[in-house]
């Protein structure tokens, strides 16, 4: 539950941070400059994202090439899209958050910090379950009529 509530108050407070941003930078550098640096920093996302996308995507068929599973490219690339959509919406906030997907050292980071900390943790979707020893009991079955 505490994540949707986080969710919805990031909804809440985004908005508000970004309107806040638009209408500074516009005051100080005029409303034309401001809704260029807005079309400008969509359009400069776009191409990055492509370049980055497809980079992406060809370290992970090398790796499926290779025999290897693509498990940082598998967590680049939903990261890649996250940050394709917040540079597409308009506001500074939100591009500075996209463009921060788009660094590939970083979006390496994250993706290792996801792999161990939430993948390979004790009993996640990618450790063997083992049976403790205490849930085993032992003992005869016999049917009787």
């Amino acid at each position: 539950m505490r994540v949707f509530r986080g969710i919805f108050l990031l909804f809440l407070i985004i908005p508000f941070v970004e309107i806040y941003l638009l209408l500074t930078i516009g005051g100080i550098i005029g409303a034309l400059p401001t809704v260029f640096l807005v079309v400008f920093t969509a359009a400069l996302g776009a191409w990055l994202l492509r370049r980055q996308g497809f980079a992406t995507w060809q370290r992970f068929q090398a790796s499926l090439a290779q025999g290897a599973v693509p498990a940082y490219e598998m967590i680049e690339g939903p990261l890649l899209l996250i940050g394709g959509a917040l540079l597409l919406t308009p506001g500074f906030f939100t591009d500075a958050l996209g463009f921060a997907c788009l660094v590939p050292s970083l979006r390496r980071r994250v993706a290792r910090y996801i792999i161990e900390k939430h993948l390979l943790q004790a009993g996640g979707p990618f450790q063997p379950t083992r049976t403790p020893e205490k849930d085993v009991l032992e003992g005869e079955y016999r049917k009787e009529d």
